[in-house]
């Protein structure tokens, strides 16, 4: 059913990573104090100020409450010896990015190569192998890194994939056998961004040694919200993120967590504020960002929001003789009192409401 004009949903939370709210309810102000539409008793009547015109729509207008926010990457990762014995004989430098096919570490010279999946391989896959989810992922590895010809990813370990292996393995400079050992390759759920090594070149590795740990690529931003906001916070809720350097990345919610943390007061235990209870939220960017790991930046969190009602840039509101609000429509220059109600302060607009409004009417605003 299409939403009634000036209905009223309950809210529906956004989070947006925004900045210069205040500058922009401040221009608002400095329209409205200059009093440039004071005395409008004609049509001749001349403005102190340039002005231009704009459209009333018909839109949805949310008003926010901002907390911190902090840059990070998704994902927690480890990488242990699955299989075998030797010496540790390489490993990637901490920041570097390990994907698909590249090494995870190397042992008595010959490199474990990364594969993605959902779990370890857990038994050597060869010819005769019992059909498995393990040699589906296997088979859809090999199909990514190019080796897909003649293969079908099932769950069924064939004489195509006995081949795809092969090939595999003598382009990866491993042993060709044709058939996968355990610990012949670490999985992980995806690209690994590494963060620590745990052990030294020259170590001895043995199966369920941690080698490496680290984290994913995806650069999500880490937030915790009062419980009293996170109900109205929902996964896929669309965000925009304002970057330190001030431009703005999109973005999404992909996690609430349904259980609280207590954040630490800072000071010894028993003085100061109570230790209050926040629910960590994810926020996923859309787009690749610059080595910003923990750089500090603000949320704003979307408290109250109506939809389908009538908007006008903050900038077109005049002081009213008297108090509240009014616009000048546009040809006549008429003012028009309106009641005003959610401030859109990141869209720059506000809901009003008013005789002689409606949606496509031109009012006017102040040029810059």
């Amino acid at each position: 059913m299409a939403d009634e004009p000036g209905r009223r949903r309950p809210k529906r939370a956004v989070v947006i990573i925004a900045g210069g709210v205040t500058v922009v309810v401040l221009a608002a102000g400095a329209w409205a104090a200059s009093d440039a539409f004071s005395d409008h008793k004609g049509a001749d009547a001349e403005p102190a100020l340039r002005t231009s015109t704009t459209a009333v729509t018909r839109t949805d207008v949310a008003q926010r409450q901002q907390v911190a926010g902090t840059l990070s990457y998704q994902g927690t990762y480890t990488v242990v010896a699955g299989g075998g014995s030797g010496v540790l004989t390489r490993l990637p430098a901490t920041g570097a990015t390990v994907e698909r096919g590249a090494m995870t570490y190397e042992v008595g010279g010959e490199r474990v190569p990364l594969f993605y999946g959902a779990r370890p391989l857990w038994r050597e896959l060869r010819l005769g192998v019992t059909a498995g989810a393990d040699v589906r992922e296997l088979e859809a590895n090999l199909a990514a890194l190019g080796y897909g010809s003649g293969l079908t990813v099932d769950r069924r370990f064939t004489s195509a994939t006995y081949w795809a292996v092969r090939r595999w393995q003598d382009d990866a400079g491993l042993a060709v056998t044709g058939s996968v050992p355990l610990g012949q390759v670490a999985v992980l759920p995806g690209p690994l961004r590494v963060t620590g090594q745990d052990a030294k070149a020259g170590a001895s590795v043995r199966p369920g040694m941690t080698i490496l740990h680290g984290t994913g690529t995806a650069p999500v931003v880490e937030v915790e919200v009062d419980p009293t906001l996170a109900p109205g916070v929902h996964r896929h809720d669309e965000v925009l993120v304002t970057m330190p350097d001030g431009h703005d990345e999109p973005g999404r919610v992909t996690y609430v967590s349904r259980v609280a943390v207590s954040q630490s007061n800072g000071g010894d235990q028993g003085s100061g504020p109570p230790q209050q209870s926040l629910i960590p939220v994810t926020v996923r960017l859309r787009h690749h960002v610059a080595d910003l790991d923990q750089a500090q930046v603000q949320v704003a969190i979307t408290s109250e929001e109506h939809r389908n009602v009538l908007a006008v840039p903050i900038v077109a509101l005049l002081a009213r003789p008297g108090g509240g609000h009014q616009v000048v429509l546009a040809g006549s220059r008429r003012t028009v009192p309106v009641e005003v109600g959610l401030f859109d302060d990141s869209a720059g607009v506000v809901e009003v409401s008013g005789a002689g409004l409606t949606e496509g009417v031109r009012v006017e605003v102040p040029v810059r």
